[in-house]
């Protein structure tokens, strides 16, 4: 299984769930009359992001993670986004650059040596599988955790499915 295999994919399906489960969270303010700031400031715990920043970091880390794989820059995006709309908007350019990227690049960057932020004063090194599969694919995965706890905490009703949608695969 190559990188970009692994990547690519995963980083599409994952902001297509993370842009619907947003669609479902807006329905649902909608429907409970309930101001969709409240949903997008929610948290699981005070010391958490709240559900607008577990959107950005879920982009960031695939935008950010595919980008230095590939050995090319990133977007930036300014992390001001308010509303649902605007975070789907966001989601949607991340799925966009995540199209661009050069899967040959990402594929050769296996055995590259990776280096990466960790927080305002660090940065992390590895090699470029391990950075994929034990560190960019982990984290993307949480964020995305995180929003869907925070939603389905305020009582959004959705469950696995809305979770695992996207995934192709056949029933029998």
């Amino acid at each position: 299984m190559s990188m970009s295999s692994a990547a690519i994919p995963s980083f599409q399906i994952g902001l297509n769930v993370l842009s619907g489960l947003l669609d479902k969270a807006e329905a649902y303010a909608a429907a409970k009359k309930i101001d969709p700031a409240v949903l997008l400031q929610a948290r699981l715990y005070p010391d958490m992001f709240p559900l607008t920043r577990q959107v950005q970091i879920a982009c960031d880390s695939a935008k950010n993670g595919g980008a230095r794989l590939a050995g090319v820059e990133p977007p930036t995006h300014e992390d001001t986004e308010q509303t649902f709309e605007q975070l789907k908007a966001r989601i949607a350019r991340t799925i966009a650059f995540v199209k661009t990227l050069p899967a040959g690049a990402i594929d050769a960057a296996a055995d590259r040596e990776v280096i990466f932020p960790m927080g305002r004063d660090n940065k992390g090194r590895m090699r470029g599988a391990d950075y994929l599969n034990h560190f960019v694919l982990p984290n993307f995965y949480f964020h995305i955790s995180m929003t869907y706890g925070i939603l389905r905490h305020c009582g959004v009703e959705i469950g696995k499915r809305d979770y695992l949608a996207g995934i192709p695969m056949t029933v029998i």
